[in-house]
């Protein structure tokens, strides 16, 4: 699900039938595709600090993250895939469940990417009748007309993007602890027609699933029995972070924890439940929030009622202080300026209150605390602007939308298996217990990587010569 504040074409990333918002993304496109100092840092951070690899600590894989909310607009990260192991920036998305990539097949419509596009191989089609097209095309009528007919998809966007391509497999290599590379196959989309993306940029050479549903990664590792079924993401307000799959990097302690709402609308998406709204320590009035957890939205939006009721509260604590609303600045719906221009939130931020979400799905009410650092941006024009946006207006009715600006220097997890959702305060700055010396992926040497069948079958040494076979004459055709 991808938000309104994005600054890549993304929308949210649901199939048909779960479409739902309508992105504006006019006054957020300035100046969010220019690579500047600060995202250059966090590459070379990355690229220092960890394998070029996903590194499996216990039984998680983690990798390192990328980007901000503003200006840069979105997370994401690098992840190498297939043989021998190629980049690609992909944007973090809890509110999607398939991942995909634009894909040179040829393309009929794709923007132009960090990364060559991706190049399909021999043999790495999905073909119709798989049980994983069924899968992925759950939601529609799954008919074959041929059984020798490839399993296309297609995603569709409330920007009036889409995405069309085909299903196909190939390799996602990881790091193991102990040093040894392995390989399992998932499958994803190969997308060669983005419809509304002509002519134009993309950040990101694709979208990582994450949700709830079959297709995602996660599921399909936790399905051959690499990792359990959890994600963690943990955004830092200083930009970067990391993600992690698999559960050996859950705290045992400290961790606020609510049920998975068990609502059918919310099947396909994380949601803690209905929530209550505070400002401060004092209630706004505002309960029985439907809320969904989206990394795939840089902002977080409120339906109208909880939205107006918030930023009335807002606006109340303000009147005796030196900010006043600008109409000059429209990075975002509401600025403020101050006497002069502000160089940092926290300048700022003790003008403003935390705003609280009382989840009551469980036994007890479970809160989460947002700081203004978290809510609010300093724009490029020195105003201070408020993150949180009016949903109704967009087309998200009664759906509220948290989004990364809420995640900020909090580690949230999403555990699958015990149907929870859970956060903590934490230092999203540092890679946990990866840090290791550069790496150069041209030198490495991924001649021994154990290349997996979906079920670790006693086929995997000869699949893996037939898909070098497959590689070479791919790069002979080149």
């Amino acid at each position: 699900m991808k938000g309104e504040g994005k600054c890549n074409m993304g929308g949210m990333k649901l199939v048909v039938l779960y479409l739902a918002l309508v992105l504006v993304l006019a006054a957020f496109l300035p100046g969010c595709f220019v690579v500047g100092d600060q995202e250059l840092k966090w590459r070379k951070q990355a690229k220092s600090n960890s394998s070029p690899f996903p590194t499996l600590v216990g039984t998680s894989a983690v990798y390192p993250v990328l980007g901000n909310v503003y200006p840069v607009g979105y997370y994401y990260v690098d992840i190498r895939i297939g043989y021998p192991p190629k980049p690609f920036y992909l944007d973090i998305d809890t509110g999607s469940d398939l991942t995909w990539l634009h894909c040179d097949a040829p393309c009929l419509q794709c923007p132009e990417v960090p990364h060559p596009l991706y190049r399909l191989i021999e043999n790495s089609h999905i073909l119709c009748p798989d049980p994983i097209c069924a899968i992925v095309r759950a939601l529609e009528d799954h008919q074959c007309e041929k059984p020798t007919d490839h399993c296309d998809y297609e995603v569709e966007y409330a920007d009036q993007g889409s995405s069309q391509g085909l299903l196909v497999k190939d390799v996602f290599p990881l790091r193991s602890s102990n040093g040894s590379l392995v390989g399992p196959r998932l499958f994803f989309g190969c997308g060669f027609d983005q419809e509304g993306s002509s002519g134009t940029t993309s950040p990101t050479d694709g979208v990582l699933g994450l949700g709830r549903g079959k297709s995602s990664v996660v599921s399909q590792l936790q399905r051959i029995g690499i990792v359990r079924n959890v994600i963690g993401h943990c955004f830092s307000s200083n930009g970067g972070g990391f993600l992690f799959f698999g559960d050996d990097l859950v705290p045992s302690s400290g961790v606020v924890w609510t049920p998975m709402s068990r609502d059918p609308k919310n099947q396909n998406h994380y949601s803690p439940g209905p929530a209550e709204l505070f400002f401060g320590k004092q209630s706004i009035s505002v309960k029985d929030l439907h809320v969904v957890f989206d990394s795939g939205s840089s902002y977080t939006y409120f339906n109208s009622q909880a939205y107006n009721a918030l930023i009335s509260s807002i606006m109340k604590d303000l009147t005796k202080t030196p900010l006043k609303i600008t109409a000059a600045d429209e990075t975002l719906s509401i600025c403020w300026k101050g006497a002069k221009a502000f160089k940092s939130i926290t300048e700022v931020k003790k003008y403003f209150k935390p705003v609280i979400l009382s989840f009551v799905n469980g036994k007890k009410a479970q809160r989460m605390e947002i700081p203004p650092e978290s809510y609010l941006i300093v724009s490029e024009h020195g105003n201070v602007c408020s993150g949180i946006l009016n949903g109704t207006e967009i087309g998200l009715e009664d759906l509220n939308l948290i989004g990364d600006n809420f995640f900020q220097d909090q580690m949230v997890i999403y555990d699958n298996e015990k149907q929870e959702i859970g956060w903590a305060t934490a230092n999203c700055d540092r890679l946990p217990n990866i840090d290791r010396e550069e790496e150069d992926l041209s030198q490495l040497d991924t001649a021994s990587l154990d290349i997996l069948t979906e079920d670790y079958g006693p086929e995997a040494s000869s699949f893996q010569k037939e898909y070098e076979e497959s590689h070479k004459k791919d790069e002979l055709r080149k």
